[in-house]
């Protein structure tokens, strides 16, 4: 009978530790995607709809190469005024204009969500992952908190970059000074938000977003734990990559924590191959619900 209680509380012991890793998201050795065509994880909560921001996804590799005011640019740039909630325009030196919408919060206070609508002027480039992806996210989130039957604690400002790219096929040795024409602008009008969101790379079809190091760390902090919340904490390793220059840093300089959505590892960074090959409609919901939880937590 020995054996058998020695295998009885083995057994015990293996579930218990199952369920401990069940219950923090570190079950090993599995893949949370059943359909093996994405590492995405299915979140817990559904409130983030994924599908309409899959849609202006397509819709915007539709047409075609976007780059910094170009006519495509101006197409998409209209149609994105037309879906934010109180959609306008901001003015961007050199013709560019960002695409603003807000929704009001029950407090003065405000915090600001941002991704950029420019591709880079690469032949070819139609930029599903980096555009596209954050873009479309943003878009829906706003959406979806503006037909909320609850306002949000603070009013919410999303801004959608134009020029965040710098000019010409090429990266720019100074990129910052080149290039995040759209977020100088809009971190001169909104320097006192209590924090900004960079949505860049985010539908990367194996998504996986640790803190790069220009970001907040209390903020990024507050980000894990809300995607932890919703189910998705698998997305937002507790690892640190390099600085990354993007839309956030005009906000830091003018001292707005931030942080910077960016699946930096990607291999098709500014190549052909962004395309919708390179994405998944899985990856933009976990990173929808994550950042919606986030927004209403903050």
């Amino acid at each position: 009978m020995r054996p058998l209680a020695v295998l009885l509380a083995l057994q015990v012991l293996l579930a218990g530790i199952f369920v401990a890793l069940v219950a923090t998201d570190n079950v090993p050795f599995l893949d949370d995607d059943s359909t093996a065509s994405s590492g995405a994880v299915t979140a817990k909560v559904d409130r983030f709809d994924s599908r309409g921001a899959w849609r202006l996804l397509r819709e915007q590799l539709e047409l075609g190469p976007r780059p910094a005011g170009s006519q495509s640019s101006r197409r998409l740039a209209a149609q994105l005024k037309r879906l934010l909630p109180n959609g306008r325009y901001q003015g961007v030196p050199g013709g560019l204009r960002n695409v603003v919408g807000g929704v009001k919060g029950r407090s003065r206070r405000y915090l600001v969500v941002g991704a950029h609508y420019d591709t880079k002027e690469v032949a070819g480039f139609v930029g599903a992952n980096d555009a596209a992806s954050g873009t479309a996210v943003v878009t829906q989130l706003a959406r979806q908190f503006a037909r909320a039957s609850k306002r949000p604690r603070h009013t919410l400002v999303f801004v959608l970059f134009d020029g965040e790219e710098s000019p010409g096929p090429d990266n720019a040795p100074n990129f910052e000074q080149a290039g995040l024409r759209g977020s100088k602008v809009a971190a001169r009008r909104w320097p006192k938000a209590d924090a900004m969101v960079l949505l860049d790379f985010v539908g990367d079809r194996r998504l996986s977003t640790p803190r790069e190091l220009n970001s907040d760390r209390r903020l990024w902090a507050r980000l894990r734990a809300s995607a932890r919340r919703v189910g998705v904490g698998r997305h937002f390793p507790d690892e640190t990559t390099g600085q990354v220059v993007d839309d956030h840093v005009p906000f830091i300089r003018r001292g707005v924590p931030s942080i910077d959505l960016i699946d930096f590892d990607f291999p098709c960074f500014h190549r052909t191959c962004d395309d919708l090959s390179a994405v998944s409609e899985r990856s933009l919901d976990a990173t929808g619900e994550a950042v919606r939880e986030l927004l209403a937590s903050l």
